[in-house]
């Protein structure tokens, strides 16, 4: 893999926790230097890939086959041939980024819980991959119900977060994967790296563990899991059932 030490340096150093505190009190990243980056809409972050065409389908059947769950989930993302354009300050520049639309279809029990159309770009130096926004549509028995959890980068004092950085995979980093104060502040831990993973997808190594948390509400707290190649395997006891290439 491609390294450019200067910038690629900087930003892993600033995701580390600051020296000589715990880790609960370490602080999270929630700047970036996107403004040194020329960002794309298509990328190829081994743990995040952006390729238009590109679904991955997950679900919970082996839980509910136990019975250690109370509902059948099912997700779908899809990397969409679509984008949309953010304009934003980027060091006091107003500045339009063309990002790519992923799309997140989720179905409870069978029926239509949320879709989501989330918005992302990749440094071309670095491959690291910033969330700029997402509009949400939340659904019950087949009504739209309520949009909580949208926002974009640029409005309202939103501002870009890092859902998975480039180069290295340092144990401890922790930074804010949204930036949107009041709506959407998830954060992300790095837990664990070297994994063994078995999804229905497949057998996988070298596997990652990301904690996410919000300051929104402190009793929350999710984990994903990702594999080189594939990108996300594990989310919350979803596992990745099927992945189609474009």
């Amino acid at each position: 893999m491609k390294r450019y030490p200067l910038l690629v340096g900087a930003l892993l150093t600033s995701l580390l926790p600051a020296a000589g505190l715990a880790k609960d009190k370490a602080p999270f990243t929630d700047s970036f230097p996107l403004a040194q980056c020329a960002l794309s809409s298509v990328g190829s972050n081994p743990y995040f890939p952006l390729q238009p065409g590109r679904m991955a389908r997950f679900n919970n059947f082996r839980c509910v086959a136990e019975g250690d769950c109370d509902e059948a989930e099912e997700l779908v993302i899809s990397v969409l041939e679509e984008t949309r354009e953010v304009t934003l300050l980027l060091d006091g520049v107003e500045t339009t980024v063309a990002t790519r639309i992923v799309e997140e279809v989720e179905m409870v029990d069978g029926q239509l819980a949320e879709i989501s159309r989330n918005y992302f770009a990749e440094c071309a130096a670095t491959q690291d991959v910033y969330y700029f926004g997402e509009e949400v549509d939340l659904y019950e028995d087949g009504q739209l119900v309520g949009h909580e959890g949208e926002w974009l980068a640029g409005v309202d004092a939103a501002r870009p977060g890092i859902i998975m950085p480039g180069g290295a995979f340092l144990l401890g980093a922790r930074y804010f994967q949204e930036v949107a104060p009041g709506v959407a502040l998830d954060r992300a831990t790095h837990v664990a790296s070297g994994l063994a993973v078995a999804v229905p997808a497949g057998a996988m190594e070298n596997c990652v563990e990301v904690e996410e948390t919000t300051p929104l509400d402190k009793k929350a707290v999710s984990t994903k899991r990702y594999c080189p190649g594939t990108g996300l395997v594990f989310d919350d006891g979803l596992e990745l059932e099927f992945v189609s290439e474009p």
